[in-house]
């Protein structure tokens, strides 16, 4: 199965599974935009395909977004996978931090399918990656956890305005993933409790079942069969990579 002639939008498409989406889909046959707000990071990733090229956007700004889809156009799929996070007490949250972590894992969700809904003429696929924190709770980061149920939340009202369409709206929830984000989380785990990088790092694992940290490409893999033939019915769900953890 390919996906010839199907235009992609990816946004956090420069580094981690961001990045690997956008190859996966260019070499599926698709063309892929990615956007983000380091040029760098995506040039790097555009790079790798010559189906993939890069639009520079932050999705937390409504007049950045609406810019991109007027210069870009439609898109058939879009996938919103910019995201951030962050750890820490609730009684330690400051409001910038609160607020930082809604606008680029919530609003930036919602502007995003916003104007990708509004240029869909038809067939289309929007997808949020969001996080098994969309679904449960995850101690010391609750603005994280707030900010990706939302999300949630958002994937499955809109599921149901759509549902009469040839569109579906579906959120992937990995687990702990081995990206450059996640590289963070250990040195955060390692600075606040005096553990080595390897003793943080199985400290995620130890979130797993498997007593692994997920790959990049389970999520891609994940991505491009809700856009295959065959997943009409798949619609509103937040579908968890996470070993069975929930």
């Amino acid at each position: 199965m390919t996906l010839d002639n199907k235009k992609v939008l990816v946004t956090g498409g420069g580094t981690g599974v961001g990045a690997d989406i956008a190859a996966g889909f260019a070499s599926a046959g698709a063309d892929v935009v990615i956007c983000g707000r380091r040029a760098d990071a995506l040039a790097a990733t555009a790079a790798r395909h010559e189906r993939i090229r890069l639009h520079v956007c932050d999705v937390t700004h409504e007049t950045s977004v609406i810019e991109m889809f007027a210069v870009q156009g439609g898109f058939d799929i879009v996938i919103t996978n910019a995201g951030q996070a962050a750890s820490a007490s609730l009684a330690k949250t400051s409001l910038e931090q609160w607020n930082t972590m809604l606008d680029v894992n919530l609003t930036g969700t919602f502007l995003v399918f916003r104007e990708g809904l509004r240029y869909i003429r038809g067939w289309g696929r929007l997808i949020s990656v969001c996080s098994t924190a969309g679904v449960k709770g995850y101690a010391r980061a609750a603005p994280y956890a707030a900010a990706k149920h939302g999300v949630v939340g958002l994937t499955r009202s809109l599921a149901l305005e759509v549902a009469r369409s040839p569109v579906t709206v579906n959120a992937i929830c990995p687990g702990f993933l081995d990206t450059d984000m996640t590289d963070e989380t250990l040195r955060t785990i390692s600075e606040k409790t005096g553990r080595n990088r390897e003793e943080a790092r199985a400290a995620l694992e130890a979130f797993n079942p498997q007593n692994r940290l997920f790959q990049p490409r389970e999520v891609t893999a994940t991505a491009l069969w809700l856009c295959y033939p065959g997943t009409e019915g798949v619609n509103g769900q937040a579908i968890t990579i996470s070993g069975g953890e929930v």
